[in-house]
């Protein structure tokens, strides 16, 4: 007999996989596109930024760290920038311009015409994360967001959204992080060849 821990651990579980499985059938497509776009900016001398707050900060430290380290495989460093690292650019940017422009302002600084923002937020609502998107747009930049809770304004505001289909905060980080390494997969395999793994 299961105890009330157990089952619930398992409704956990079970939850977090039937997201990210419904994500693989709505999804795939959408998810090689955005693949094809990054190896296009790789290939052309570009970078990637990456931006969120909280648990999506961490998400996007995390996947810059893929590219600039090495996922499965001895490859070179692929130029990534998460922005959402350097605690004395926040801490100043925030006080001097507020913190709805710190991304925006970041963006300015680093982004260039041809590469990638990668935008992350649950919500699709964070005003920062809305900021540092205008920017890239206006500067020439090809825009991505991962978000939830069926995108907010931000799935709207980029060329390709990939909405996780939940609205629960948890079981959306988990899909994003899967989101994630699948892309960085795909990029190592269109850049470097065949299916790697340590």
């Amino acid at each position: 007999m299961r105890t009330g821990g157990e089952a619930r651990a398992r409704e956990i579980l079970l939850e977090s996989a039937r997201v990210k499985q419904e994500l693989a059938e709505s999804h795939a497509g959408r998810l090689a596109g955005v693949a094809e776009l990054l190896v296009a900016c790789f290939r052309a001398g570009g970078k990637v930024l990456l931006f969120g707050n909280g648990g999506s900060a961490a998400d996007a430290q995390h996947l810059a760290a893929e590219w600039t380290g090495r996922l499965g495989r001895e490859r070179p460093a692929l130029p990534a920038i998460a922005l959402t690292a350097n605690t004395s650019e926040l801490t100043c940017l925030g006080n001097d311009y507020g913190f709805d422009r710190i991304f925006a302002r970041l963006v300015e600084a680093h982004g260039r015409e041809g590469d990638v923002a990668i935008a992350i937020s649950t919500s699709g609502n964070s005003p920062n994360v809305l900021e540092g998107v205008r920017i890239a747009r206006e500067r020439g930049l090809r825009t991505v967001a991962l978000t939830g809770r069926g995108g907010g304004a931000l799935a709207d505001r980029v060329e390709v959204a990939l909405v996780v289909p939940s609205s629960d905060t948890q079981r959306i980080q988990e899909a994003h992080i899967a989101l994630g390494h699948a892309l960085c997969e795909l990029v190592d395999e269109a850049l470097f060849g065949g299916g790697g793994g340590a």
